[in-house]
């Protein structure tokens, strides 16, 4: 028996086919090849408790298969349907007990299906495959005579044209794999273990932490730039005022030295610092090299609560499973994982150094250094015009406005004398002086010159008393406060030239760049490699799923059951093979040759489709196989595809709105389940974990999924998952239910409701009992889920039988035959096994 007597694909859950037919296999090994055939069908995999088998077998051979109906139940109790193909000359069928109900029987068909009508078999197969209608038939064989009835079917079959199926096929391959990205610049949003190594803040458990002790070096080096930041503010803020001009404060403080002891405590904080940074590398460090921050005043405590090494695998996890159920395309997700492996990996606290120069670099130790000059006054003129004016309002006092004035004017000079004399710019030693200017000289000119202009306006206006003092008493304290607010802003323009207080905001900066590279550089040193290289490894899974998915979707097999339909003719007049190019056919079903289809009592089907049309050649059924090992011959005349069988309505759609959706996320549940098999060894070793391909499994994925849209526009759901809220038939076909709903609420005595797989010659053989009939309604549960309400099916009888799959839904009628037409044979002698 050849390979082609089982199916290559299985359906989950199915009854297993068995053709035992004598076209199946090469007469001169008849006895071995169904011998093996038979074991094949013991060890396909069946649910536990279950064991359905659908045979398909020569009606004249049944009892020469004797052994091997029971061979089948040689592992436990089977249930066995026979469909047995009779040739139209038979009057009897000869069957043994095995074949007997209650757990066997027999459907005798006596239309022509050997030769060129064989592949006709297959929707008959299928839907007789399905447990809820096997089940069904079985329980109706066990309440007629004998367990043997004639089928009187009618089924209509929903399903894509090939250029539906291929383009929806395609658009769920690129939806799921998405186009070649570069690494974006942000990343998104992320679990919180992995933000802790993003954002380099620091654990809520380490904010206390004393990283820099002050018994250590570089907590003693910190503390003196502090006291000595401390002492130069302090003594800034008593030479700005009236004290620093004319007390005692302004002539002891050494502000130049201060800063100068500010800068060398500085730059001692920022070597060890930096001499810290150096000594450790891009791992977490050893006792070694704990010992030796310990040294240079740096103590690192134990790893945080908040973060741990084991946590980071789940949490990788989680951030892949969420971007991947945002339906991002693989290579996306990839593209983000790999920039969270760069912004994760651990460069090194000596890569932090860079970072420290810019902080405290020789520019800023330059500036607290650099011998600023003192600067008071303003420009010479204006400090001329001022003076000259004030000496000018003192002179107006007649008579001893001539010496009044002039006083005026040397007590400005005299006031911008001291202040050069007492410039925060220079020690009391004079070791360190950045010299400046106080204007003195201009102020004694223009003082001088105002004062005799002064006096000189005095006496020749000839004013009182009660002017001239007043006038002299504002000149003198406007000299005065005039001087003070000069000194304290030339204090204040120097100080913040040298910027004492920067040093402040650098020394804050240096120790959180401390805290962020022991924290993140040090303590975070195992976990950033352990995140870098796991997100590293599942962005290589998945640009090599991508590509596999890619390569697969290239494939364009459009025929993975073996089942295709040859191409029609061009300008072929089929109503269905027409639908399976996707060219539209209206809603007629009346257009087969005969006009005896139940479209053409009840009138035209909605949805399009038709009775006729292409049914393909199934190898297993004595069809052409469509994949000949020999070279092709060469190209003839396109033939003609046969019509369908009469009792076959065909209905094709273009794909409904959930098709590509439905398709790309059964891709990607799959692929989360492949990732799921990784995790395990991306915990143990994240480096070489991406490493491992995944091809097999990814083409086995495709392949499932690519199998399901063939068999039922993917209605079903992958095996081991819920149904949930899958999308109806109708949104993933494109074609409507109410046609099958009309079929399943008609009335049992139609007589054009089926049609008998017999020819008239046989008729007499049947019983003409109305009551002894079965019958077998079924629809697959995916065309009442998600229909537009219960309208649709308000006439439906209450004992149709719900599919959990497939495309077929229609009418099974199990007509009894008279009793003398069945015969019972015990045993054969010498009957071939």
């Amino acid at each position: 028996m050849s390979d082609r007597t089982t199916l290559d694909q299985p359906v989950p859950g199915h009854a297993v086919l068995l053709d035992l037919r004598a076209g199946g296999y090469a007469p001169s090994h008849a006895d071995a090849d169904a011998e093996a055939a038979v074991y094949r069908a013991l060890a396909a995999p069946q649910p536990v408790g279950e064991r359905r088998f659908l045979v398909v077998d020569d009606a004249d051979r049944l009892i020469a298969h004797q052994r091997l109906y029971e061979r089948l139940s040689s592992y436990g109790p089977a249930q066995i349907v026979c469909l047995a193909v009779g040739a139209p000359g038979e009057r009897t069928l000869r069957r043994t007990l095995t074949l007997g109900p209650p757990p066997a029987g027999v459907l005798w068909l006596l239309d022509d299906f050997r030769g060129p009508d064989a592949g006709a078999l297959r929707p008959l197969v299928d839907v007789l495959a399905t447990p809820e209608v096997f089940d069904a038939v079985l329980r109706g064989l066990g309440r007629i005579v004998n367990g043997v009835a004639v089928p009187s079917v009618r089924i209509l079959e929903h399903d894509l044209t090939d250029e539906a199926r291929a383009r929806a096929w395609r658009q769920a391959i690129e939806a799921l794999t998405g186009p070649d990205v570069p690494t974006p610049a942000s990343i998104g949003p992320v679990p919180g273990e992995l933000a802790l190594l993003l954002d380099e803040s620091v654990p809520r458990s380490l904010a206390g932490h004393a990283w820099l002790p002050a018994h250590g070096r570089a907590g003693a080096q910190l503390s003196a730039c502090e006291d000595a930041l401390d002492e130069a503010i302090e003594g800034h803020a008593r030479v700005r005022g009236a004290a620093g001009l004319f007390g005692a404060a302004g002539r002891d403080a050494d502000l130049p030295g201060d800063l100068e002891r500010l800068a060398q405590a500085l730059v001692r904080f920022r070597n060890t610092v930096a001499d810290a940074f150096a000594l450790a590398g891009g791992t977490r460090p050893t006792i070694e090299e704990r010992g030796l921050l310990r040294d240079r005043g740096v103590q690192l405590p134990e790893m945080p609560r908040e973060i741990t090494r084991t946590g980071i695998v789940p949490a990788l996890r989680d951030h892949t499973h969420e971007l991947i159920g945002r339906r991002l395309p693989l290579r996306s997700v990839a593209a983000r994982l790999t920039a969270l492996a760069a912004r994760t990996a651990p460069a090194g606290s000596a890569a932090r150094l860079s970072r420290l120069d810019a902080i405290c670099g020789p520019a800023q130790l330059d500036r607290l250094t650099a011998r600023h000059p003192f600067l008071t006054g303003g420009p010479a003129p204006s400090a001329a015009a001022v003076t000259g004016l004030l000496a000018a309002i003192a002179g107006l006092w007649a008579g001893v406005g001539w010496a009044l004035g002039p006083a005026v004017g040397l007590l400005a000079a005299l006031l911008a004398q001291r202040m050069g004399r007492r410039r925060p710019n220079r020690s009391p030693d004079g070791r360190l002086d950045g010299g400046g200017s106080t204007g003195t000289v201009p102020r004694l000119f223009g003082g001088l010159a105002g004062g005799l202009a002064g006096a000189g306006a005095g006496s020749w206006l000839g004013l009182p008393l009660w002017v001239g003092a007043p006038a002299f008493a504002v000149a003198t304290i406007a000299v005065v406060l005039l001087a003070l607010r000069d000194w304290t802003r030339g204090v204040d323009d120097w100080w913040d030239r040298a910027d004492p207080e920067g040093a402040g905001r650098v020394l804050k900066e240096i120790q959180a760049l401390v805290v962020t590279t022991a924290v993140h550089d040090w303590l975070f040193a195992d976990v950033r490699h352990h995140c870098s290289d796991g997100a590293g490894a599942v962005a290589r899974l998945l640009k090599g799923l991508a590509a596999t998915a890619q390569a697969h979707g290239g494939k364009e097999d459009r025929d993975p059951y073996g089942w295709e339909t040859p191409a029609p003719e061009t300008g072929a007049t089929t109503p269905a093979a027409g639908a399976r190019r996707g060219e539209p056919t209206g809603w007629d079903w009346d257009d087969s040759a005969d006009g005896a289809g139940y479209g053409a009592v009840h009138g035209s089907w909605p949805g399009g489709g038709t009775s006729g049309g292409a049914w393909p050649g199934d190898p297993r059924f004595g069809g052409d196989d469509p994949h000949p090992a020999t070279a092709p011959a060469p190209p003839t005349a396109p033939t003609p595809p046969a019509p369908a069988p009469k009792w076959l309505e065909r209905r094709y759609g273009d794909g409904g709105p959930a098709l590509v959706d439905t398709l790309n996320g059964d891709l990607v549940e799959g692929v989360v389940t492949l990732l799921d098999t990784c995790w395990a060894g991306i915990e143990r070793d994240p480096g070489n974990a991406g490493r491992a391909p995944l091809d097999r499994q990814m083409n086995e994925l495709l392949d499932e999924t690519r199998t399901r849209l063939e068999r039922d526009a993917a209605a079903s759901p992958p095996p081991g998952r819920d149904r949930g809220e899958r999308p109806d038939a109708a949104r993933l076909t494109g074609v409507a239910p109410e046609a099958v709903a009309r079929l399943i609420a008609a009335a049992d005595d139609d007589p054009a409701l089926t049609v008998p797989l017999c020819g008239p010659e046989h008729l007499r053989l049947l019983t003409h009992e109305p009551g002894a009939v079965r019958r077998v309604r079924f629809v697959p549960e995916t065309m009442r889920r998600g229909t537009t309400g219960d309208d649709i099916w308000r006439g439906a009888v209450e004992d149709v039988v719900w599919t959990d799959s497939g495309r077929h839904a229609g009418v099974l009628r199990l007509v009894p035959l008279r009793a003398d037409v069945v015969r019972t044979v015990r045993e054969e002698e010498g009957g071939a096994p």
